[in-house]
């Protein structure tokens, strides 16, 4: 009598670990070489590239995060400019990495998974300091240029639900930053609204941008994370955890420049953090030390932030709700072990 094995072989595929499958999206980027991360590089502190051809920003320092702990470097990565997310479906791109708001409809229906909430965006203004408007409800009346689509009736339900009147300047097009900071240097509109990372990346480019400010209040609320398929759990568990690794790091007070002396430490929690005691990094099909790698090779959650959109940066946004759960802020990590 002939035995039937299939069972017995999947049985056992499935209890393999995801990354000794030879199908696996880790074992496809360990093969080429290289990570392949789409990103949108025309947004100033989020992507864009320098004067030295180079990719910077804040969506650039999460790819590079995942290449450290793929491959011990931040710079096994190839970036790729994409714009929709048909383009990501037909490409062979392991990551999207692009001020993507989490939404569920593009979630499951696409066959995607978004990763953790890497920064919490919303709809604000940017105002003319002149005006001395210190929320959304002194805007009554005043002319305001908007971005298209969502914004557009965020902004009309606002008002209308406020009782404010709403004066609306049309603009040509929503996307051209330098029509919109001309528009509010000669007075056309005296506020923009749109996402909060949009009016930073409007606002350091323009001549006299000491003059405006971004008002603190958000009408809406835009989770942004990175993107990937579903098809490979591993991976997606890899992103999920790179990026909670980043806030982790900043909880416990490790940062790029404190970071080998506090290997020595005899806090159990940061030796399982850093791989002194391994088990991390088996699990998720990782080298042990992956989350020391990622913190050397970009900084904690903090310094990405401070770097790219905050203090250090022209584009001086505040972390707001950004800033860590003991702050006040929404940032939190599970643990780590």
């Amino acid at each position: 009598m002939q035995i039937c094995r299939w069972p017995i072989f999947i049985a056992i595929f499935l209890l393999m670990p995801a990354g000794a499958r030879a199908d696996s999206r880790l074992r496809t980027i360990q093969h080429r070489g290289v990570l392949t991360c789409g990103v949108y590089p025309h947004v100033a502190g989020f992507a864009e590239i320098d004067l030295h051809g180079r990719y910077v920003g804040f969506d650039v320092d999460i790819c590079r995060a995942l290449s450290a702990a793929i491959f011990g470097t931040a710079d096994r990565v190839r970036f790729v400019e994409i714009t929709t997310m048909t383009e990501f479906r037909k490409s062979d791109i392991d990551v999207v990495s692009r001020r993507l708001s989490w939404e569920l409809r593009r979630e499951f229906p696409l066959g995607f998974l978004f990763g953790p909430v890497m920064f919490y965006d919303g709809q604000g203004f940017l105002v003319a300091k002149k005006l001395a408007a210190a929320t959304p409800l002194q805007l009554s009346r005043v002319p305001l240029c908007v971005a298209n689509g969502k914004f557009e009736a965020n902004i009309r339900a606002y008002f209308q639900t406020k009782g404010l009147t709403l004066v609306q300047v049309p603009l040509k097009s929503a996307e051209d930053f330098k029509e919109i900071r001309d528009a509010l240097e000669t007075g056309r509109c005296s506020a923009y609204s749109a996402d909060v990372t949009e009016l930073g990346a409007i606002r350091s480019g323009m001549p006299h941008f000491e003059n405006f400010e971004i008002l603190p209040q958000m009408i809406s609320k835009e989770p942004l994370a990175q993107l990937v398929r579903q098809d490979d759990t591993q991976f997606f568990d890899i992103l999920r955890w790179t990026v909670n690794a980043l806030v982790y790091a900043e909880e416990l007070g490790i940062g790029s420049s404190n970071l080998d002396e506090t290997m020595s430490s005899n806090d159990r929690s940061v030796q399982i953090f850093l791989g002194v005691i391994s088990g991390n990094g088996k699990a998720l099909g990782l080298p042990e030390r992956w989350a020391y790698a990622v913190i050397k090779a970009v900084g904690n959650y903090g310094e990405i932030f401070e770097r790219n959109v905050g203090r250090d940066s022209p584009i001086k946004l505040d972390r707001g709700y950004n800033r860590l759960w003991s702050e006040g802020g929404l940032m939190y990590a599970p643990p780590l072990r």
